[in-house]
């Protein structure tokens, strides 16, 4: 018989709302204390952003594979992501800091950029991948408003220092592709992961 939950392996709250918006029932499974769970973030030298981020989601699952398995938790399949933002072929992580947030940010100012979000599903021997490629032309941005933006704190944690879904929702000019895919999780991509290990979505 089918589970009817999945384990998250992830720490966005964004994906959580977003599945609960799907309706599915889902644990979180968290790399642990001595998991080097950045480092799997690492870009390699002259990779393309599309590459990267399948890379990364992939290595993320064969984690949480293993982080599931050596736990003894109950089986049940499990759903990682990872979202990056890139500008040509320069991938754009998570801020440093509040000056390279206002590089990035900058960088973005009046310009057209995508976003790839790569999900990855494993259940049983069985794993299935999906990617959302996602364009988004943003307004330009005067340096007031980035500053106010960076001090509101919302730019951190965030690949390319900005949630489409927060403050700056009204300067993104407008986007082709998905939304849910910018926010972190492309929805469609998701469900039909899920419907394929034999979730009701």
């Amino acid at each position: 018989m089918a589970a009817d939950f999945i384990y998250l392996a992830s720490q966005s709250p964004r994906r959580r709302q977003l599945l609960d918006q799907l309706g599915v029932r889902h644990e979180l499974l968290l790399p642990d204390a001595d998991e080097d769970a950045e480092a799997l973030e690492d870009v390699l030298p002259g990779e393309a952003p599309r590459d990267y981020v399948q890379r990364v989601t992939a290595l993320k699952l064969k984690a949480a594979l293993r982080r599931l398995k050596r736990r003894g938790l109950p089986a049940a399949p499990v759903l990682c992501a990872d979202t990056t933002v890139a500008l040509g072929r320069r991938i754009l992580g998570k801020p440093a800091d509040g000056e390279d947030a206002a590089r990035m940010l900058g960088g973005l100012s009046g310009r057209a950029h995508r976003v790839h979000t790569a999900v990855a599903l494993g259940w049983g021997r069985r794993q299935a991948a999906a990617l959302s490629d996602s364009r988004v032309w943003m307004d330009t941005l005067a340096p007031a408003v980035i500053a106010r933006y960076i001090a509101g704190g919302e730019p951190f944690g965030k690949a390319g220092a900005y949630a489409i879904q927060g403050a700056l929702a009204g300067r993104i000019a407008r986007i082709d592709g998905s939304y849910t895919g910018i926010m972190g999780l492309p929805l469609f991509e998701t469900a039909g992961l899920l419907r394929q290990a034999g979730l009701t979505v």
